[in-house]
């Protein structure tokens, strides 16, 4: 069941089309436009189909004199040319509705993955999964919402009124029943979605789950075959594809009935309009002009509410995806602060550094100076901010208190390409990307290490075993994140990397997680080699075997708000 958060007030307020999809996508402005104009060619269509219909049943009834094919030449024509200009009409709406819903589509992702990369690490972490759900499958929902959903809404809109208007200047009474039996549906619909409240929603959670807990279980697949373990998350990859299978069946069986009620609304809301019409015309209490008119477009009042009804569920699922996406748009907070100036000589010093957490300040009033030459190590419990404190470093985030600068200048301002390129950054998931171990050796830059400094790293890292056991060598290719490798090889690889740089500041977020204490040793071993080459080196971690490698510790502190 959904929350009453302002955030769910702020969506029932927007109502059946979101105002926010024509915001960030210029083609769906182009595309509601067309959809408009195309409902109205419809509207009036139907309308003079009726009215034509209508002219010629009653005159070729009633006048004997006058059923012959020429003498209604003129109305047959205008009736042909109003079925033509329909199915026109429609023809066109269909030929363009996947093709705008394609550009729509790729304008949101596009605005998505523009925002997502803007945000901070930190910002971006909690709805990274949900963020990729969406990116990857949610978001094409949307195209049934935009293909089924809206041009049905647009003619609700244009072709109901209309045609009711008409029915209301040849038939009162036909149009009073009209306006007794229409209300019927959009309340049925109502209490439809108030029944599958929150079903798109739980769909949309039960996929992402399902998603990230796959795309982990592959990721650490040879990591759990080493261990036996392959075999264990199945039972929970089991449950969530049946918490997914049963959401989208109840949604499914809600689809159906609610179809079949709102079908046999109008159907039995078409039969009141044509008894009456029956009755009155056998009694002689209306014209058969009239009552042709009137009972043709009787079924064109309600087509367009049973069709919203019938899309409804269809679109569903995209709309609760999209709004997933319009939530990262709405919640892109002000760009990282970023700056021109040139990167100076000095030491990278670390002022009353300060970032507000969910709980408080995570971390607080940390102070702390990377000396070249020299290892510093940062150390405190989980959640108080040490990653954080890197991305401050980095100018990834900027801080909420104090700040980071390099000699006098404020990290904020230098210019972004010229401070990463001074600076070696070691994340504790390290970035892998799908091709050859070499490319991802030189992920970010040429590595001209000559091969005697190439092997004495791998040598240093002990990512010269890992060499040794795939099939291929430096050749050998791996998957997005790594895939084929341990997560300790994956690290390995990564520290290889690192151990290759010339930058002058160093900052290696836990190094040694996935090791053992042999290549530990070895590792940090050659972290102590590297800060004695001159680059200042921070390093994140909490075994003492780990500090101790340092030349000095800096314990990390948080405030908890109560």
């Amino acid at each position: 069941m959904e929350t009453d958060t302002p955030a769910a007030s702020a969506r029932s307020r927007r109502g059946p089309v979101d105002p926010r999809l024509w915001r960030y996508s210029r083609s769906a402005r182009g595309y509601l436009l067309l959809t408009v104009t195309l409902s109205l060619v419809v509207a009036a269509a139907v309308i003079v189909s009726a009215i034509m219909i209508g002219t010629v049943l009653a005159g070729v009834i009633t006048e004997s004199d006058s059923r012959t094919i020429g003498h209604w030449s003129g109305e047959l024509t205008v009736l042909a040319t109003a079925v033509a200009v329909r199915v026109g009409a429609t023809w066109v709406h269909s030929r363009y509705a996947h093709r705008s819903a394609s550009r729509v589509i790729g304008e949101l992702r596009a605005e998505v993955l523009g925002a997502a990369t803007e945000m901070t690490p930190r910002d971006l972490d909690p709805r990274r999964d949900e963020t990729a759900t969406v990116l990857t499958r949610g978001i094409e929902g949307l195209r049934a919402y935009l293909t089924g959903y809206l041009p049905a809404l647009l003619l609700a809109v244009t072709v109901t009124p209309l045609t009711l208007l008409v029915i209301v200047l040849t038939d009162l009474t036909s149009a009073v029943i009209v306006v007794i039996t229409l209300p019927l549906i959009p309340i049925f619909m109502i209490l439809i979605g108030l029944l599958t409240r929150g079903k798109a929603a739980a769909s949309l959670r039960t996929m992402t789950a399902l998603s990230a807990q796959l795309l982990d279980l592959i990721a650490g697949l040879p990591t759990l075959r080493a261990l036996g373990r392959e075999s264990g998350p199945q039972d929970r990859v089991r449950k969530l594809g049946d918490d997914h299978r049963r959401t989208t069946m109840a949604s499914l069986r809600i689809a159906f009935l609610s179809s079949m009620v709102l079908e046999l609304l109008a159907t039995l809301s078409v039969a009141l309009i044509a008894v009456s019409i029956g009755l009155r015309l056998v009694f002689g209490e209306m014209p058969l002009q009239a009552g042709v008119i009137a009972l043709v477009l009787a079924p064109e009042v309600y087509f367009p509410l049973r069709a919203v009804g019938a899309q409804f569920h269809a679109a569903e699922d995209g709309m609760a995806a999209a709004d997933k996406a319009f939530g990262v748009l709405d919640d892109r907070g002000d760009a990282v602060r970023r700056g021109s100036a040139a990167v100076p000589d000095g030491t990278v010093t670390v002022r009353g550094l300060g970032m507000r957490s969910r709980s408080g300040w995570a971390p607080r009033g940390l102070d702390l100076a990377l000396e070249p030459r020299r290892v510093t190590g940062l150390t405190g419990p989980n959640g108080v901010g040490k990653s954080s404190a890197l991305q401050a470093i980095l100018a990834l985030a900027d801080p909420d208190e104090g700040m980071v600068v390099m000699g006098d200048t404020d990290v904020r301002d230098l210019d972004p390409a010229a401070w990463w390129k001074t600076v070696a950054w070691l994340p504790q998931h390290p970035v892998l990307v799908p091709g050859t171990l070499r490319e991802n050796l030189e992920l970010t830059g040429p590595v001209d290490a000559d091969p005697n400094e190439l092997d004495a790293a791998c040598r240093a890292t002990g990512f010269d075993e890992v060499l040794r056991d795939v099939p291929d060598g430096w050749d050998t290719v791996v998957g997005a994140g790594g895939l084929g490798l341990s997560l300790g090889q994956r690290q390995r690889l990564a520290l290889t990397r690192v151990l290759l740089t010339d930058a002058s500041v160093v900052l290696l977020d836990e190094p040694t997680a996935h090791l053992d204490a042999a290549s530990e040793a070895r590792v940090l071993a050659a972290i102590r080699t590297l800060a004695a080459s001159g680059p200042a080196v921070l390093l994140v971690g909490h075994r003492a075997s780990v500090l101790a490698a340092a030349d000095s510790v800096v314990t990390v502190a948080a405030e908890v708000t109560v």
